[in-house]
């Protein structure tokens, strides 16, 4: 939409700070958004930008939560009378990523067919099916196994939160701000992660104590409901929709053309996949191998350590992104999936040595490395749609090269998502065929060996990589 030319009495045209001038219609709608126009964003834009991206962090953030719930709910299942075998409860664990994942594809195309906080709204709201689903679920072990199944399968309503709330916050902020502002905007979303994984144990544990009965899983859903309606109702107070907010689906099948799209986006898998993945598993695997230091007792509280790997992995996704800015994303990619592996191979060669401290350190290096491949590879998206994309290549404009890395961001945050379903049935697979996790860590291994090398083959072999000077 153009702003119109405002006019001085005379006739004479105003200056063209007036030019930039925001409109503001019922329903929270904004005419004439301008996040490029110096002047707009001085005066109003920033602020504006700034006040929607902290209520979409918020929202993000919960949706992390909610997504990781039955990750932690799982491990105390069997104590609450469940009777459910191994494959069943990695199902548990897998299947909110798988929904999830599928669900970033149409969720990046909802901010533009409903306005971003409109949106915001809707998506903080389905965040009480599954948790209220889940608290329902939870106080019956006779529940059913499939309907445990779709009630976790509904978490990934908090996984397709992720693709929604970048996509609405990219057009708020300038060109030179995207980077930071949906840097923050992820971070704050994976943290929710650490939190949940936090916070649940201790309710649980501080419930139980409190009733002075056997403790309520039923309270791992509940909790979150205050939180989450007080999420919707700032997105709808304190957010805006933007008129000029369009989701580009030609943008999009012309993205998945391209085969630069399916090199990043297998990349991503290891990254991004190896970290919601491994977050997803990181309870199981300590009360599998090591039950004695599965929780610790706090007084009356519980706590367990695994909230610490996704911690570590969200605090270091943002220097990810910034290390990819001075030394370039494909050297640090690569540094990234060398710690990866490294770090595979030694908890492969010493968990028969059965030390859970070495064990937590081991994890908390691992989920480090994935979170600086986060921020590492995705920021290399946009350079390799610029300088290596078969459109580039063809002599597209600058502009036709942005909308397709634009449309790359969103499909590859969805793809590598899979890997958070990947890795908990690579895990449940070699638990219960051979009684062990080490054949699935081989496979991570030798996944990680894999990318590295493409990594390298395709964006620093000088030789053959038209991005090894730019990616």
């Amino acid at each position: 939409m153009n702003t119109p030319t405002i006019t001085t009495p005379a006739g004479a045209e105003a200056p063209p700070r007036a030019a930039a001038a925001l409109s503001f219609r019922e329903g929270r709608w904004i005419d004439g958004w301008d996040a490029e126009n110096p002047a707009q964003w001085a005066e109003q834009g920033e602020a504006i930008a700034r006040r929607n991206l902290r209520w979409s962090i918020f929202a993000e953030f919960l949706g992390f939560v909610v997504w990781q719930l039955w990750t932690i709910v799982v491990v105390q299942l069997p104590a609450a009378g469940f009777r459910l075998d191994t494959a069943q409860l990695f199902w548990l664990i897998s299947m909110p990523s798988l929904v999830g994942a599928t669900l970033r594809i149409p969720y990046t195309f909802l901010v533009s067919r409903f306005g971003g906080r409109n949106w915001t709204v809707v998506s903080a709201l389905l965040l009480l099916i599954p948790s209220l689903g889940l608290a329902a679920c939870v106080s019956n072990p006779a529940t059913p196994f499939g309907v445990l199944l779709l009630m976790a399968g509904l978490a990934g309503f908090g996984g397709g939160n992720f693709a929604s709330s970048m996509a609405n916050i990219t057009f708020f902020y300038p060109a030179r701000q995207k980077g930071w502002a949906l840097g923050l905007n992820a971070a704050g979303g994976n943290l929710g992660a650490a939190v949940a994984q936090l916070a649940v144990p201790l309710a649980v544990s501080l419930t139980a104590a409190l009733t002075l009965g056997v403790p309520s899983l039923a309270i791992a859903g509940l909790m979150w409901v205050p939180f989450i309606l007080l999420a919707a109702w700032g997105a709808y107070r304190r957010m805006d929709n933007l008129t000029h907010a369009r989701g580009d689906v030609a943008g999009t099948l012309a993205a998945l053309k391209e085969p630069q799209l399916w090199v990043v986006a297998f990349l991503y898998i290891g990254t991004f996949g190896s970290f919601i993945g491994f977050s997803g598993v990181f309870p199981k695997l300590i009360k599998d191998l090591f039950p004695m230091y599965s929780t610790f007792t706090v007084g009356a509280a519980a706590l367990s350590l695994s909230f610490l790997g996704p911690l570590f992995g969200s605090l270091a996704r943002p220097y990810g992104g910034r290390l990819a800015d001075r030394f370039g994303g494909a050297r640090i990619t690569v540094l990234s999936f060398a710690a990866m592996a490294a770090t595979t191979l030694t908890v492969i060669v010493t968990l028969p040595l059965k030390n859970f401290w070495l064990f937590l350190a081991l994890f908390l290096l691992l989920f480090t490395a994935s979170g600086v491949g986060n921020g590492s590879t995705y920021r290399m998206i946009p350079a390799i749609f610029t300088h290596s994309s078969r459109a580039a290549r063809s002599g597209a404009s600058p502009e036709q090269t942005a909308r397709l890395a634009s449309a790359a961001l969103g499909l590859v945050s969805a793809i590598g998502a899979y890997g958070g379903f990947v890795i908990p049935q690579l895990l449940g697979a070699s638990a219960s065929l051979t009684s062990s996790y080490v054949p699935a860590f081989l496979g991570f291994l030798a996944a990680y060996v894999i990318m590295l090398a493409t990594t390298w083959a395709c964006y620093l072999r000088r030789t053959t990589s038209p991005t090894a000077m730019v990616v």
